[in-house]
């Protein structure tokens, strides 16, 4: 009798530690998914203020610059890649279910401000403006790739993924960074040959807008 006693103490000993490790292993990976789907959070809340405030930058120089057909028609087609970029956020950021960044109304209002301003500069200043402001976001979706790609995402979505799961997937993220980052580049590079370096105080001028961009990325995290 005192044995069995013994051995069905150990036997539910054994099942307890089991109970325990598997219970610790599973709080440790919803942990660590709830900080993951955090941080998604956050890239896209940021990504969501930058398109939006880039489509208002192209907007005001538009407004300024109504009257250079050349500078018109360039910054028209940059400013329609953006406007696809921010849709393309929000629609991840609708399946995924993010929260939008509760400062929308500024970033618009400030980015046409910026734009409008750089405009008023000449069409050299308004494209040293679009150099760095797309140097400054393409800087940022290479850092979220590559915090994404440490965190183990990948941008092969899982064969056995419905519709659904694959347009709200870590895949479908990754893409779309890779690809608004990509066009970020052309519209830098456009800017360039449109004479952007002959904009005056090139350096100061691009500088103090990067600044802005980086300290906006901040902002943006966080509201």
């Amino acid at each position: 009798m005192r044995l069995s006693y013994l051995l069905s103490r150990a036997s539910n000993k054994r099942l307890s530690s089991s109970f325990n490790f598997t219970k610790r292993s599973y709080v440790s990976v919803s942990s660590e998914e709830r900080e993951k789907r955090h941080v998604v959070d956050e890239m896209l809340r940021v990504d969501q203020a930058g398109e939006a405030a880039a489509v208002q930058i192209y907007a005001g120089q538009m407004w300024v610059l109504k009257g250079s057909k050349t500078a018109h028609d360039a910054l028209s087609h940059m400013k329609e890649g953006e406007v696809k970029h921010l849709e393309s956020v929000e629609r991840l950021m609708s399946t995924r279910r993010s929260r939008p960044s509760l400062l929308l109304p500024f970033w618009r209002a400030a980015g046409f401000a910026l734009g409008a301003a750089t405009a008023l500069l000449g069409k050299n200043a308004a494209m040293a403006c679009t150099v760095a402001v797309e140097t400054a976001i393409s800087e940022h979706y290479n850092s979220q790739i590559r915090e994404l790609l440490k965190r183990g995402m990948t941008a092969e979505a899982k064969p056995t993924a419905s519709a659904d799961d694959k347009e709200s997937s870590d895949a479908a993220l990754l893409r779309m960074m890779s690809k608004h980052r990509d066009e970020e580049l052309e519209h830098h590079d456009k800017a360039i040959t449109m004479g952007a370096e002959n904009a005056p105080f090139y350096s100061t001028l691009t500088s103090g807008i990067k600044a802005g961009c980086a300290a906006a990325i901040v902002v943006a995290k966080r509201v």
